[in-house]
């Protein structure tokens, strides 16, 4: 009897093979599985979706959805179907479907507490902020459970969010959660820290902040004990928000009585004491001080407390950097107040001197400093790092000339030291023969640093590759101010480090930046895979492969690479809604508006947008090369001209600029000003790109039609208004440019491994954006051919001959400007010209263009010529006169057919250049090439002379794919 416990639902165990085989991904044999059972039982739902899934798996979308749909329209109650069901709408991407789904099963289940809770998620994913509010009440009244009135409040506060009319936010959604909560109080029914959180961010948001207050200090307050501190980060805050700085004051003064090395609370600290010292705030004569209790409000008082902070240390038996880093904060304030008072504190350079006595063997002790060396006189920048740097115990050996480190500590110290002389402009002002001192002495050190870190494992960093990475750093000044070999010799110390340390992120992301502009981008696809990029940061720092890959004329790897950025970018919607669901499962309420935001962060991101619109335009490239070919290709990526989905006023450049190391002074570091500019220029090549894609998607929906059209029937078609459209476009296509030429002539420069410059200056100087517009106005002048016939359109017909003439012309002299050698060999020294590599991507980008224009051309012309032959036939006349547009069209095929040969026979020469160049030999004329650098430099030169091959092999295939088609453009 015991074992009929629990009896199995039998459909289970008819259903278990099917789902065997699709959780083994074995979807052919669940479809047939799913057939077998249907055909015994018809009535058997979830087979049928199961079936669906596997369908829906092996690409067959439309019957999937047509099985689904049978299913649904069935209103299923089973947990089988209606689960089996969510993951197909899941993987369909239609989760507003799962919704409708569950609102039929809780019609009919009424009661049900779980088909309640998954009507809520559903209703989460696709963000129905009131939906979710009723049916979290629904559920609440159903079974009475604090966390699903709560889902109700939270979803209250979504709606307040997501409002477009904040009047409305503060004036109905929060204040109704306010009340909903507040009940809850007043019956003591608050039962979880969640809720007081909920509770507390009501209150923030209705800038109700006294009795934000009030709750955290009162009884609620208690129940905040998961995250250290929790309360007393919330009082802070609230007492800021209401300018208490008495109470700021006292509260951090508390805290850093428990733990004096919490940077925040000295922050706070210093912040609330000025503060009192502006408003001359003097204690009550009989009352405590604050809430919080004893407060300092004058410099005497802050500079005795630090004090006292650096004698409780020296007691500590771990040392703690804080109170000593407080107290050159402190003088680095009295400083910009202009007070006097700062002697009070001693010296800074002392006392940065005695801080790296203490904590120079520490990898912080740099970054610690960095902040503070402005405190210094830049007269005494060289005495202090002599003051360094002779307490570092460095001992001379009998192999080396210089002194070494004896242990990791030693070297930590000096590492510390060679980086502040670099951020204080040392290096700067030395000459090339001083500089090429310099890095040999790093490279030296660099390779007797590897001795300590024998036993490293490969994931982990050699302790000297800073060594390594700051030689490179010198080299790349000297490679700026002219010599050539440095930046080969800047790879080869990069190589090396890198096989050494396989696991250095920098060194990969200096050899993607190097590699990128020497027009080399074959090795950097592996570099940048080998990176292991998660999650955000495929926005943060993707742009450094998605900028030069099609650019270097790599169109597979560019191709790929924008998928894998756009796999990322489709997938957060997803993903978004289920960290919501998670956030509403477990209480952590705080966290939802966070996860909105930055589902909208990514959203808007600049990054995004360029992938998608270069994604699209690449895949028109490679795929279109007929009118009737661009037409499926735009009609496939749903691409309309008169839509624009680049959320403009939103745009956010969620670049990481300083994801690379960078020891440089103030004033040749990434400043703001770059910043701006950086996203100004990215962005007036988005609007260029964007518009050239959208005029190009415009050519397929100027269909031609046989009779001569009026204005009346082109108003009525509608065709006209697509020619509007693109007329509208141009318009705007040129306003860019204009800007663009504008923003170019501030002649910018960013510094060496700041943002990478956008292909705009190319696109204009090379002739490409006039031939490109050209083509463009073309297109309405053949529209407006096509509009008024031959037999009115002389001067139509001058114009559009004038234009072929002057587009070959055009053509011509971008070609003109592919031309030289691609790498070539001075006085024993490799030079690249990655320039030429761009102005042949860009020759393929516009002969493309010009060719589907053609097809455009040949489609409106093909007609009349045909109209004009039966005509011939009719009159049985050996000559009728062939009006001259068509003798101006055969003529620029022609020369386009010939042009396009002249590019094909020109890149067959690059590649045979390529073949024979011999970089054995080479060496560089620098005597600073050790031998063990050798191998790293002919890997280094295999790898540019590679890539260049591979870069100009594609651009020769896709040439072959126009020119054949240009062959078949005979009317």
């Amino acid at each position: 009897m015991a074992a009929r416990g629990h009896v199995q639902d039998p459909n289970d165990r008819r259903l278990r093979p099917i789902y065997d085989y699709l959780d083994n991904g074995n979807n052919k044999m669940a479809i047939q599985q799913a057939d077998k059972l249907l055909k015994k039982h018809k009535d058997l739902h979830c087979a049928k979706v199961l079936k669906a899934i596997g369908l829906q798996r092996t690409g067959k979308q439309d019957e999937a959805y047509t099985l689904a749909q049978e299913v649904a329209a069935l209103e299923p109650t089973d947990d089988n179907s209606l689960q089996a069901l969510t993951i197909l709408y899941r993987e369909m991407h239609r989760p507003e479907l799962v919704t409708k789904l569950y609102e039929a099963a809780v019609k009919k289940v009424p009661n049900s507490e779980e088909y309640h809770s998954h009507l809520f998620m559903a209703y989460a994913r696709v963000g129905e902020y009131k939906k979710m509010q009723q049916a979290g009440m629904a559920l609440y009244k159903i079974v009475p459970k604090n966390p699903y009135y709560f889902w109700s409040v939270m979803s209250l506060i979504m709606q307040s969010i997501s409002a477009q009319d904040e009047n409305l936010s503060k004036t109905m959604f929060l204040p109704l959660a306010e009340r909903m909560v507040e009940k809850m109080v007043k019956e003591d029914k608050i039962e979880a820290e969640a809720e007081v959180e909920l509770y507390y961010m009501i209150l923030e948001r209705l800038e109700k902040y006294k009795e934000a207050l009030d709750v955290v200090r009162g009884k609620l307050g208690e129940k905040l004990t998961s995250e250290l501190q929790s309360r007393e980060n919330k009082c802070m805050a609230m007492y800021k928000k209401l300018c208490r700085w008495p109470e700021c004051n006292a509260l951090s003064r508390r805290l850093l009585l428990k733990n004096s090395d919490d940077w925040q609370f000295y922050i706070t600290y210093f912040d609330s004491v000025f503060q009192l010292i502006d408003e001359s705030w003097t204690p009550p004569s009989e009352e405590e001080h604050s809430l919080e209790g004893e407060v300092h409000y004058t410099v005497e008082q802050a500079v005795k407390f630090i004090e006292e902070r650096i004698t409780e240390e020296s007691k500590s038996s771990r040392p703690l950097r804080g109170p000593y880093l407080a107290k050159l904060e402190l003088i680095r304030r009295l400083r910009y107040r202009g007070c006097n008072d700062e002697y009070k504190l001693g010296d800074p350079e002392e006392l940065m001197f005695q801080y790296f006595r203490k904590f120079g063997d520490k990898p912080c002790c740099f970054t610690d400093l960095k902040v503070f060396v402005d405190l210094l006189p830049s007269s005494q920048y060289t005495k202090f790092i002599s003051q360094l740097l002779e307490v570092i115990p460095l001992s001379a050996t009998a192999e080396s000339e210089i002194a070494l480190p004896a242990d990791i500590k030693a070297l930590q110290q000096h590492l510390c030291v060679v980086q502040l002389s670099r951020l204080l402009g040392i290096y700067h002002a030395m000459d090339k023969k001083q500089k090429l001192t310099v890095v040999r002495e790093l490279m030296l050190r660099y390779r007797h640093g590897l001795e300590f870190g024998k036993s490293c494992l490969k994931t982990e960093l050699q302790f000297s590759d800073y060594y390594c990475l700051l030689a490179v750093h010198l080299l790349l000044d000297l490679w700026l101010e002219g010599e050539e070999s440095a930046v080969w010799q800047c790879l080869t110390l990069l190589e090396e480090g890198l096989s050494h340390s396989p696991s250095n992120a920098q060194f990969k992301l200096l050899l993607i930046r190097i590699y990128c502009r020497l027009g080399a981008f074959e090795p950097v696809a592996e570099l940048y895979s080998s990176l292991d990029a998660k999650h955000i940061q495929h926005d943060t720092i993707g742009y450094l492969l998605t900028r030069y890959a099609e650019s270097l004329g790599h169109y597979a790897a560019a191709s790929q690479s924008c998928n894998f950025a756009l796999r990322f970018f489709h997938s957060n919607q997803k993903d978004t809604s289920e960290y919501i669901i998670q956030a509403y499962k477990y209480g952590a309420f705080e966290k939802i508006p966070e996860f909105i935001a930055f589902r909208n962060r990514l959203n808007s991101s600049l990054h995004f947008a360029q992938v998608r619109t270069e994604r699209m335009l690449l895949d028109l490239l490679l795929e279109a090369n007929i009118s009737t070919s661009l037409e499926e290709s735009i009609k496939s990526m749903s691409l309309s001209p008169e839509e624009d989905d680049i959320p403009w006023k939103d745009l956010r450049d969620n670049r990481d600029l300083t994801v690379l190391f960078n020891w440089d002074p103030k004033d040749r570091d990434i400043s703001e000003e770059h910043r701006k500019l950086s996203l100004e220029e990215e962005t007036m090549w988005l609007r260029i790109r964007s518009l050239t894609l959208r005029l190009v998607s415009g050519l397929p929906t100027l269909s031609h039609t046989i009779q001569p059209k009026n204005s009346e029937k082109t108003a009525e078609n509608g065709v006209s208004s697509k020619i509007d459209t693109i007329r509208s476009l141009l318009q705007q296509l040129e306003a860019a440019v204009d800007s663009g030429k504008k923003f170019l002539e501030q002649k910018i420069q960013y510094p060496v491994l700041g943002p990478p410059p956008t292909r705009m200056a190319g696109f204009f100087s090379n002739g490409s954006c006039q031939c490109q517009t050209s083509l463009f106005y073309l297109v309405s002048d053949i529209y407006e051919l096509d509009t008024n016939g031959l037999e009115d359109s002389a001067e139509i017909q001058e114009r559009i001959g004038n234009s072929f003439k002057s587009l070959v012309d055009r053509l011509t002299d971008l070609f003109n400007k592919c031309k030289g050698d691609l790498i070539e060999v001075r006085d024993g020294t490799l030079k690249t010209h990655p320039n030429l590599l761009e102005n042949l991507v860009f020759f393929v980008e516009t002969i493309s263009i010009a060719l589907w224009v053609s097809s455009y051309c040949d489609s409106v012309l093909r007609p009349f010529k045909s109209n004009l032959q039966k005509k011939k036939k009719k009159k049985k006349e050996s000559s009728v006169a062939m009006p001259p547009v068509f003798t101006h069209f055969l003529d620029y095929v022609t020369e386009l057919q010939t042009l396009t040969s002249n590019v094909i026979d020109h890149i067959k020469g690059l590649e045979i250049i390529l073949t024979a160049l011999k970089l054995e030999d080479l060496s560089l004329k620098d005597t600073l090439l050790l031998q063990e650098e050798k191998k790293f430099t002919k890997t280094v030169q295999g790898k540019v002379q590679s890539s260049y091959h591979h870069s100009v092999q594609e651009i020769g295939e896709l040439l072959k794919k126009r020119l054949d088609t240009i062959k078949k453009l005979k009317i």
